[in-house]
C-alpha cells in the first residue's frame, strides 16, 4: 500500500527535461522512485555508479596519431552521415554548461 510522501528540492530544468522523457514512455514519476528505493534495498547501496568524469583529450594534449586517428574517425562519421549538425552540437553544451 502506498502511504508515504517524497519531498526533494531538485533544479527546475532538470525536473522539466526527465519528466518530459518520462512521459514519452509512459512511465509515472512515482514509478521511478518506487524502482530506485527498491534497487536501493535490493543492491544495499546506490544502483548505479557514483564517479567523477574523466576530461576529454584536447588537441594539445593528444599525440599526432591520435589526432590523426580522431580526425579520420570524425570525416568517416560524418561520410556516412552520423554527425550531428553543428547548431545541435551547441545548443547541447550551452545546455549542459547551464546546468
Amino acid at each position: 500500500m502506498k502511504d508515504s510522501t517524497v519531498s526533494a528540492r531538485v533544479e527546475n530544468d532538470i525536473k522539466n527535461e526527465a519528466e518530459e522523457i518520462l512521459k514519452k514512455l509512459g512511465i509515472p514519476v512515482s514509478v521511478v522512485i518506487n524502482s530506485l528505493y527498491r534497487q536501493i534495498i535490493y543492491r544495499h547501496g546506490i544502483p548505479f555508479p557514483l564517479t567523477v568524469p574523466t576530461e576529454p583529450k584536447t588537441m594539445d594534449t593528444m599525440s599526432g596519431a591520435e589526432l590523426d586517428e580522431t580526425l579520420e574517425h570524425s570525416y568517416t562519421q560524418s561520410v556516412c552521415g552520423e554527425g550531428r549538425p553543428l547548431g545541435d552540437v551547441f545548443d547541447e553544451l550551452e545546455k549542459s554548461l547551464k546546468k
